[in-house]
């Protein structure tokens, strides 16, 4: 019989049989589920959409699956903090070592125009790192998930973003920012494919369905935590538009947009950018 021996990892002990994240991994995927479930019921439904004051969209879809995550995960783990876009931040989780980090309707614009691209994402942070990502699109019945040096998987099944390059790039990119005409400068040396939740583009990297994803203007942490952890344990690449690895668990939890690509297109993808932004520079 061989022995395990009990090692602590925080505030928990594991086993051999039970090896670390294993509990949260588990719940996640069945929380993520149960939300999808709420959250399809209601899209057969009436049910009214508001504007928040940063003019995005609320509905009961979106309080009802952060309901439904924030029950599941706080009790399971009471000691783990809580950063969600549809719960008022509570800077405690600051000082706590584990954060679970929610978007429990990441795309609430598609949701409401019933286009499938919209995403529940949960991921859990130790010391500013993602350590755990799990992002599902119910409408499709895709869950993507991933462990720190676990690698990522698509419905239990290994993924790797090694989309190859073709004469140019394929980037997704937000609706909004296109009818913005933030990309036309770009369109020239990019084939570039609206799509909707950036938690869902960043997935979508991840197994390999385009090369990279890029949002030239702001994101909050939790529309991108899981999935950078997706991009990065399939063998991408995910950093701020300026170069720099993501910290998560900030006061502030707004970044200056993301670059995610596959090892292939990251550097290209880097240096368009780059040039874009110095060309504005000189303007």
């Amino acid at each position: 019989m061989v022995k395990t021996t009990a090692v602590q990892i925080g505030h928990k002990y594991f086993d051999g049989a039970n090896m670390p994240l294993e509990t949260e991994l588990s719940l996640v995927k069945s929380a993520v589920r149960q939300a999808g479930e709420a959250i399809l019921r209601i899209a057969q439904e009436d049910f009214e959409t508001d504007q928040k004051n940063d003019r995005s969209f609320v509905t009961a879809a979106d309080l009802e699956a952060n309901r439904i995550l924030k029950n599941l995960l706080t009790v399971e783990f009471p000691d783990y903090g809580w950063l969600s876009e549809e719960t008022s931040d509570d800077h405690k989780r600051l000082g706590q070592q584990r954060v679970w980090i929610v978007d429990p309707v990441d795309g609430t614009r598609e949701f409401v125009k019933k286009i499938p691209e919209f995403a529940v994402s949960v991921a859990l942070v130790e010391q500013n790192k993602v350590v755990l990502g799990v992002v599902y699109n119910p409408s499709t019945g895709e869950l993507f998930e991933a462990v720190r040096n676990g690698g990522a998987k698509l419905n239990g099944h290994a993924i790797m973003s090694d989309h190859s390059l073709g004469a140019k790039p394929i980037v997704e990119a937000s609706r909004s920012d296109l009818k913005k005409g933030m990309f036309e400068s770009l369109e020239a040396l990019m084939e570039i494919h609206p799509c909707g939740s950036i938690a869902y583009k960043l997935a979508r990297v991840a197994a390999g369905r385009a090369d990279a994803v890029l949002s030239l203007t702001p994101k909050n942490e939790w529309d991108i935590a899981a999935g950078v952890l997706l991009v990065e344990e399939a063998g991408g690449k995910a950093r701020r538009c300026s170069g720099e690895p993501f910290v998560f668990n900030q006061p502030q939890t707004l970044v200056d947009g993301i670059i995610a690509a596959s090892a292939t297109a990251y550097d290209t993808i880097r240096e368009i950018v780059r040039h874009r932004n110095s060309t504005n520079r000189n303007m």
